[in-house]
């Protein structure tokens, strides 16, 4: 009699894919988890998969903390989302900081 070996799922790799994540999603879930944002630009740089993001993010959130707190933020707020991310890129701007850039 032939012996029937359990099925082995590396824990870390969904069975399906129930959702990949988009510019629009991700950009989304950022106004929906951050106070007071203004605006908001995610990037997919990896042609589609959504495997690689950048994002921008200006939020009065941000107001008087320094880019290692915002950047921590974010990562709290897309914890579950950056674990199926392969590379992620963020900046992160109080209005101030969006208009004196747009005005350069």
């Amino acid at each position: 009699m032939q012996s029937v070996l359990p099925l082995q799922i590396h824990p870390r790799q969904p069975i399906i894919d129930v959702m990949t994540l988009t510019e629009e999603s991700l950009a989304d879930l950022l106004r929906s988890k951050i106070e007071n944002v203004t605006h908001v630009e995610a990037k997919d740089e990896s042609s589609g998969c959504g495997q690689k993001f950048h994002v921008l993010i200006v939020s009065s959130a941000f107001e008087g903390m320094p880019t290692l707190k915002r950047h921590r933020m974010v990562h709290e707020v897309l914890k579950a989302e950056l674990e199926d991310i392969h590379a992620f890129s963020q900046k992160t701007l109080t209005p101030a900081q969006w208009e004196g850039l747009k005005a350069k």
